[in-house]
């Protein structure tokens, strides 16, 4: 049974533990041992807490009970084990956190085993996985190309069946990027429909998302049923589901209105795979008895960058002075080109200039949220291009035209970190390459059902399970 685990995903898996055929600590035994025979071609595991994850299988409860897990190195910490968020800093410090957060926490709650801590680039920053600190992460696709960022060493694992679920985050496109470029399913929740407490009200201004990635819909409902929900002091939270959202799986999908937009914001084309990624799309939508048309957004199309980037420089600013002070390290003096430039530009931003672009943010948000009024979702790519070549957008390229590509890349993910939608990334397209090309969803604010119910319609028309890539446990 062990060597048939990988293919499994972490409902089927969970059912293995409660009608007593496999013990936890024999799940997590056999994920240890896929992480040991195939990481070491992907880099997607960097901190390994093998011994304690054995040990911690034995007393897991929940309905995800002895499930392996692995947590990104980036704001959902663990105690006890490394923390560095990609730093080349905190890695030589050999920094370890003290505490579980709250949504860590959740993730015990729920049955999961650690047993690791996935690569990130450095302060989660990048849509490419090729930090300094810990080098790059490969897809496992096609090992000289990226498996996207900031959530890539994640998507890594469970496209290569490492582990069925990882954690993931999402600031610009960080679950649903990586999740295109390793045709796996990627759900970015709705604001604050997770917490990020208890060291966080907001992260990064309104733009971070915590969740998780996954292969099947039914364990994308199943986590997001267990760590739903705010924590005590947030500043606020998404609307409370109708029911589970695991009922959503399998459920009748009413007549939806969708729109289709193939058209990056600011003009230019996508690739033509991901326009013929959308256009299958459209048509198993057509043909599932749902009305289909172009959408016109004009609010969308409305510039947003300048007041996104300086949230951002001003977040990773934040960042880079909390470690300081936190580490009495001058981390500023060890951080990447990139990184070092915008946090020099946020340390720049005054605080009425940061209030505005926040300002400029919601009602741009309005503008855009207003589409929905009339509509269901919204069918995108979720990126413009096939994924890309390793090397091409390292830390340590100093191709003056890298940056802007970076932006380009996320024209199709970040509009929904601002407005705070759920969006979910499907894998329903390969390329003649073979490699995954992502189909990106959108829904009304709140309204990830819609979401879980489509995606569920899609997965049973479109099924992907049986993909597997070359570099596969």
């Amino acid at each position: 049974m062990t060597d048939q685990l990988a293919a499994l995903d972490a409902t089927a898996q969970a059912e293995l533990v409660a009608t007593g055929e496999l013990t936890p600590r024999e799940l997590v035994e056999a994920a240890i041992a896929r992480v040991e025979k195939i990481n070491p071609e992907l880099n997607a595991v960097i901190h390994e807490r093998f011994d304690r994850a054995a040990t911690e299988a034995d007393a897991a409860t929940g309905p995800l009970r002895g499930v392996p897990f692995l947590v990104k190195d980036a704001v959902c910490h663990t105690a006890g084990d490394p923390y560095h968020c990609g730093m080349r800093a905190l890695k030589e410090l050999d920094w370890t956190a003290d505490s579980d957060t709250w949504l860590a926490q959740r993730f015990r709650a729920a049955g999961f085993v650690f047993v690791g801590k996935t690569n990130t680039p450095e302060l989660a920053s990048s849509i490419t996985t090729e930090p300094l600190a810990y080098g790059a992460t490969h897809n496992p696709w096609d090992p000289t190309r990226s498996p996207g960022g900031s959530s890539g060493g994640s998507a890594a694992a469970v496209a290569a069946g490492l582990v069925p679920v990882a954690h993931g985050n999402d600031m610009g496109g960080s679950i649903r990027f990586p999740a295109s470029m390793c045709g796996i399913v990627g759900l970015k929740p709705t604001r604050a429909r997770t917490t990020l407490g208890p060291d966080f009200g907001e992260y990064w201004g309104p733009l971070t998302h915590e969740f998780v990635l996954t292969r099947s819909i039914r364990d994308t409902a199943a986590v997001l049923d267990a760590v739903a929900g705010p924590g005590t002091g947030d500043p606020y939270t998404a609307p409370a589901p109708t029911r589970p959202y695991r009922e959503e799986v399998g459920a009748r999908v009413e007549r939806l209105r969708i729109g289709v937009r193939t058209d990056p914001r600011g003009g230019g084309a996508a690739h033509a795979d991901c326009i013929a990624a959308v256009d299958a799309a459209v048509r198993a939508l057509t043909a599932l008895g749902h009305v289909v048309e172009p959408a016109v957004i004009s609010a969308l199309d409305v510039p947003v960058d300048h007041a996104f980037g300086a949230v951002m420089c001003a977040a990773l600013a934040r960042d880079v002075t909390r470690w300081s002070r936190r580490t009495g390290t001058d981390i500023a003096a060890q951080l990447e080109p990139g990184n070092a430039f915008m946090t020099e530009a946020g340390a720049g931003i005054a605080a009425t200039d940061y209030i505005a672009a926040v300002e400029e943010m919601q009602t741009w948000s309005r503008g855009v949220a207003a589409w929905w009024d009339d509509h269901d979702v919204l069918v995108l790519p979720t990126s413009p291009e096939p994924p890309v070549l390793l090397g091409e957008l390292a830390p340590d390229n100093d191709d003056p035209t890298a940056g802007e590509r970076m932006g380009n890349l996320v024209t199709f993910t970040v509009p929904f970190d601002i407005t705070g939608q759920p969006a979910i990334s499907l894998p329903l397209h390969w390329n003649e390459a073979n490699l995954p090309v992502g189909v990106q969803f959108v829904a009304a604010f709140g309204r990830e059902d819609v979401l879980i119910r489509l995606a569920a319609q899609l997965e049973s028309t479109l099924p992907w399970a049986g993909r597997r890539p070359p570099i596969f446990a």
